[in-house]
């Protein structure tokens, strides 16, 4: 009753608030020590009409004032109340701030918190906090420096160390295929594979291209020299045979690498150079010249590929090679990671690893998977069975052989180079497959069509490959069928994408079934995704990284890999063929740039075309020729008789005449001008000649050809 008389006094009082009954607080008194009205905040506002009223809310919007709760605080009569400060609603007719709800049941058994001071004096203080002690503080300290340890184990590496190495790609970076490179300390130099590469459509008349060999010509002079192959690909070891003829160092490689060499070297005469060949055996330390160099075993789409671990003065250096990670390779011999991580864990000063994959997501399918498709297009197939591939993928051949075996076909392998290599495996117990299951080519018509199994080469479109021969009704034993099925598994190598789309051509005129691209599992690439690019980095987490093997948008992106795998970024090299690269524990440079290129060869005679010759090739096919042939009389400075003017590549044959009636006028116009002293010189006269007609041939067909001018003074 005396609140509610309180109120009343107060609604009459127009809104005036008496102070509350509490101590005065000499920090928050005003001047005057009273307090102001407090304004209505919205006066026009309209009530809700579904808004129950609050019994014990004042007329005008006012609260009472309220005891402080708990007694722990006290009402200040000289503050004033904020003119911008809200009602509020919690506060109830006694002026404590828990206003009860009549609608609410009471909680029973619940336990007060005793943690809860009144008041807020507790308010924004942490419970429960976890102590930590000098003893778990030392403890977190140590996991750390070991985890430290584990991500960075190049730390491990002697930072005084004084040796000094250089590396210089001089093939494979900026290209695919064609890999080699050089890895030399103070005195001695390895050379890591020696691979060749195809040309492209405007290298006219070229089969294949090899590595400039002009910079080992000044290694041999002043260090030790080796050679290093990780693998017999053809892009390792294909340019082995026209190295040979140059230089002759050391080889050493695995036992099926250097039988793919030898054969090589067989058929270019050199088969006196295999007293150079050293074979190695995995997981073995070989000391040669000042380093020490172990072959880690691989997956790759060939037998025998390997990794390099390679000691030197300034750290080790590790060499993936091609590689891919396959947990279920055809042979069950997987990938050695573990030795990966032995030199991992022991601190790698630098990574070399193939990039040619690096722009594809996850994981490289393994090889099995082609053989469960092979499955499927021999059920499929009604007659014979043409199976095309790289001669070199023995896992490939040696699958497609077996699911003949199982449906009683014979296997009648066509190519010199596809024979050489299965009877090489064969002879190495790569290939175990009995003598009665193959037959000749000849033998070939002797069988009923679903009892043959042809595998041959041509798998890229190569001209004088047997599939190529076999599609132009060439071939001297085989001729297609409708019946037959050619299956073709592999992928285009980049720059025979319009040569294997030839090969599709004919074999599709032909009548046979095709299977190539539309079975997803046809072919699968021996190249690391990027999930397996990662592994390797993680197993090795080296200081510095050098992607390798791949054009230059496949090495930046495999180092954008290698920075999200921890590799610092000022640690990555992007290189290209030529450029070397000095390491010691401390830094990563670029130092010069040596001789590199290509050399061209025509492997119709195995014999080098110089380069002026390509260039001619390529001005022939681009802008033709002009032949000037012509007598000029020296008394009188005429042309004696017509001048001959022949053109190829340049005007069609019902406009030579007028061709050359233009090239007539020029010269009688030139020799006009000329003086008599200059007929004296034939090469001034040839020069003069080729000039003129160069600049009208330019004005009138914008080309330039190759004009060749032949003069007879008389």
């Amino acid at each position: 009753m005396e609140n509610n008389e309180q109120n009343n006094e107060k609604s009459q009082n127009q809104g005036q608030r008496t102070p509350r009954d509490r101590k005065p607080n000499p920090h928050r008194q005003n001047a005057q020590g009273q307090n102001e009205n407090r304004p209505n905040p919205n006066p026009n506002r309209k009530p809700h009409p579904n808004k129950r009223p609050n019994p014990n809310r004042e007329v005008d919007g006012n609260v009472p004032d309220r005891e402080a709760p708990n007694g722990n605080r006290k009402p200040n009569p000289n503050r004033k109340p904020h003119p911008d400060r809200k009602p509020n609603r919690n506060q109830n007719a006694e002026g404590q701030g828990n206003r009860q709800n009549p609608n609410k049941k009471p909680h029973s058994g619940n336990k007060p918190n005793q943690n809860r001071g009144g008041g807020g004096k507790n308010r924004g203080r942490r419970k429960n906090v976890t102590t930590v002690n000098d003893t778990m503080r030392a403890s977190l300290e140590e996991n750390l420096r070991v985890k430290d340890a584990t991500m960075n184990p190049w730390k491990q590496i002697d930072i005084s160390a004084k040796g000094k190495i250089r590396f210089t790609p001089l093939g494979g970076l900026g290209e695919i295929g064609g890999n080699m490179a050089v890895l030399e300390t103070e005195t001695t130099a390895i050379i890591i594979d020696v691979g060749m590469s195809f040309p492209d459509e405007t290298m006219h008349g070229v089969d294949i291209l090899v590595p400039d060999f002009s910079y080992l010509h000044t290694l041999k002079e002043t260090k030790d020299v080796y050679v290093i192959i990780t693998h017999g690909h053809e892009d390792h070891i294909g340019a082995m045979p026209y190295l040979f003829k140059e230089l002759q160092f050391p080889i050493y490689a695995t036992p099926l690498a250097l039988a793919m060499i030898e054969n090589k070297f067989n058929e270019h005469g050199l088969s006196a150079h295999t007293n150079k060949f050293n074979f190695v055996t995995l997981r073995k330390q070989y000391q040669i010249g000042d380093m020490k160099i172990e072959w880690m075993h691989n997956t790759h789409s060939i037998i025998d590929a390997c990794s390099l671990a390679i000691e030197t003065s300034a750290g080790t250096i590790i060499h993936t090679a091609d590689f891919k990670v396959d947990h279920t390779p055809v042979d069950n011999y997987t990938m050695d990671l573990h030795r990966y991580a032995y030199y991992g864990a022991k601190g790698v000063l630098c990574l070399f690893s193939d990039s040619t994959n690096s722009h594809n997501p996850g994981f490289t399918k393994s090889e099995k998977v082609v053989g469960k498709t092979f499955d499927s297009l021999f059920d499929l197939a009604k007659g014979r069975v043409i199976m095309s591939t790289f001669s070199s993928n023995v896992h490939r051949i040696f699958q497609a052989m077996e699911r003949a075996v199982k449906h009683g076909r014979k296997v009648c392998v066509i190519g010199r180079s596809m024979e050489r290599n299965v009877e090489t495996n064969r002879a190495l117990g790569f290939v175990d497959i009995e003598d009665k299951h193959f037959i000749e080519v000849h033998e070939v018509p002797k069988y009923a069509e679903h009892e043959v199994l042809i595998v041959t080469t041509g798998s890229q479109g190569e001209t004088m490959a047997a599939l190529n021969r076999m599609a132009t009704d060439e071939h001297r034993h085989i001729k297609l069928k409708p019946s037959d099925t050619v299956i073709i598994s592999a992928s285009a190598i980049p720059g025979n994408e319009a040569s294997v789309s030839g090969l599709m051509n004919k074999l599709i005129k032909a009548g046979v079934t095709v299977r190539y691209k539309e079975f997803g599992d046809i072919h699968v690439s021996g190249h690391a995704a990027q999930e397996e690019q990662k592994l390797i980095l993680r197993l090795i987490q080296p200081k510095f990284f050098l992607p390798v093997h791949g054009e230059y948008n496949h090495i930046a992106k495999h180092a954008k890999t290698a920075v999200e795998c921890g590799v610092d970024e000022r640690n990555i090299l992007l290189m290209s063929d030529g450029d070397q690269v000095e390491i010691t524990t401390k830094y990563l440079k670029k130092v010069k740039t040596v001789k590199s290129g290509k050399t061209y060869i025509d492997n119709q005679n195995n014999m080098t075309i110089e380069n002026d010759v390509v260039l001619d090739r390529q001005k022939l096919a681009e802008d033709g020729i002009v032949n000037v042939v012509a007598q000029i009389s020296q008394s009188n400075q005429k042309v004696v008789g017509k001048p001959v003017v022949t053109s190829h590549g340049l005007v069609p044959d019902k406009e030579d005449k007028k061709f050359a009636k233009e090239i007539e006028v020029l010269l009688e116009t030139m020799l006009l001008n000329m003086k008599p002293e200059a007929l004296k010189n034939h090469k001034d006269i040839e020069n003069d000649i080729r000039s003129v007609v160069r600049k009208h041939v330019v004005r009138t067909k914008k080309r330039y050809p190759l004009i060749i001018p032949t003069i007879f003074i008389v």
